[in-house]
């Protein structure tokens, strides 16, 4: 029902900025409680890097902080993810995610994007 679709993503040199972009749609209405953003790098495992709820404000890895920045529109259910000062070791798909709460329906579910490929090399 609810589909996430994320931009953003490309080829840039150490030291230069990208900015991702997820937007989450449906047929029918929901809200998302938690929005954000995994990356799974080959042959590693998939790790957070940033999420962001109205509660809670923002989460990220430690090995991000300073560098990346996410930002949410809550009116228009997208979450963006500012990434500047990239290192090779950011390279890996990042995957948009959102906790979904249905309207209608009381049990809330993880939504997953199809990741978009960040590649930092020289």
């Amino acid at each position: 029902q609810v589909q996430l679709v994320e931009s953003g993503g490309g080829l840039v040199q150490p030291g230069g900025s990208l900015r991702l972009s997820c937007a989450a749609s449906g047929r029918s209405m929901f809200s998302i409680n938690t929005m954000g953003w995994y990356r799974q790098a080959p042959g590693k495992e998939r790790e957070l890097v940033a999420s962001r709820s109205s509660r809670l404000g923002a989460n990220y890895a430690d090995s991000v902080k300073g560098r990346f920045t996410i930002s949410r529109d809550y009116a228009k259910n997208t979450v963006d993810l500012q990434m500047n000062s990239l290192k090779p070791e950011d390279t890996a798909v990042y995957y948009c995610y959102a906790d979904i709460r249905p309207f209608y329906s009381g049990s809330d579910y993880l939504k997953w994007g199809q990741g978009t490929q960040v590649t930092v090399s020289s």
